[in-house]
């Protein structure tokens, strides 16, 4: 699958890396993609990784990945063109500045507000619930991190509930995009735990099912 990750930050190269790695076709969407930390990057994934401007990733992919901080992500998704069809992942947290909470704006989570920013576009709210460290490896023992995931458009939640299965976490569907504020107030109880009680970045969430 062709896929575009627009963000060259932790979680943005973490996810394109390690989807490069599994064997979709990965372009890293920068708006310097000629600048010397992110060819670095590319050259440090491999697997034939390009970087072009965001618009250009977006163009080439069938689904793009938002991984920005929260204070550039308007700009960014307005960016991005249109659409179409294309799935949009969005991996943001609404995030204050001094990360003593979130900014839902108006009562509107940030996944609302991505949608409403969009040019068309499938939009589905996923990877934002946990840290890059687990990004990178979500195995906990025998156990997989939970990866919960809405959108309103249930083939393209499937599309991403699939991604999450390749990278080896359990998805879960949570509803509508309406449900946004549930993972982003998820993501906000994991910044707490691993950085405001100080448990670390290799905790996570999974969910238990008592067998019937």
């Amino acid at each position: 699958m062709r896929i575009g990750v627009v963000g060259t930050g932790s979680v943005g190269r973490v996810l394109g890396s390690r989807l490069a790695e599994i064997g979709h076709q990965v372009v890293f969407g920068s708006r310097t993609p000629s600048a010397g930390r992110v060819e670095g990057i590319v050259t440090a994934t491999g697997h034939g990784v390009s970087a072009g401007l965001p618009r250009e990733a977006a163009a080439e992919s069938e689904v793009v990945i938002l991984a920005t901080p929260w204070h550039g992500t308007e700009t960014a998704v307005r960016g991005l063109g249109e659409l179409g069809s294309r799935v949009l992942v969005d991996c943001t947290n609404p995030l204050l500045t001094d990360l003593s909470g979130l900014d839902h704006t108006g009562g509107r989570s940030g996944g609302e507000q991505v949608a409403e920013w969009a040019a068309g576009g499938r939009i589905v709210k996923a990877f934002n619930t946990t840290g890059a460290a687990n990004l990178a490896d979500p195995a906990y023992g025998e156990q997989r991190l939970v990866m919960p995931l809405c959108g309103d458009d249930s083939d393209a939640n499937a599309i991403v509930a699939d991604l999450a299965r390749e990278l080896g976490f359990e998805p879960v569907a949570c509803g509508g995009i309406g449900a946004a504020s549930l993972l982003e107030n998820l993501a906000m109880l994991w910044i707490t735990l691993a950085h405001g009680q100080g448990l670390g970045p290799q905790v996570g969430f999974a969910l238990l099912r008592r067998e019937r």
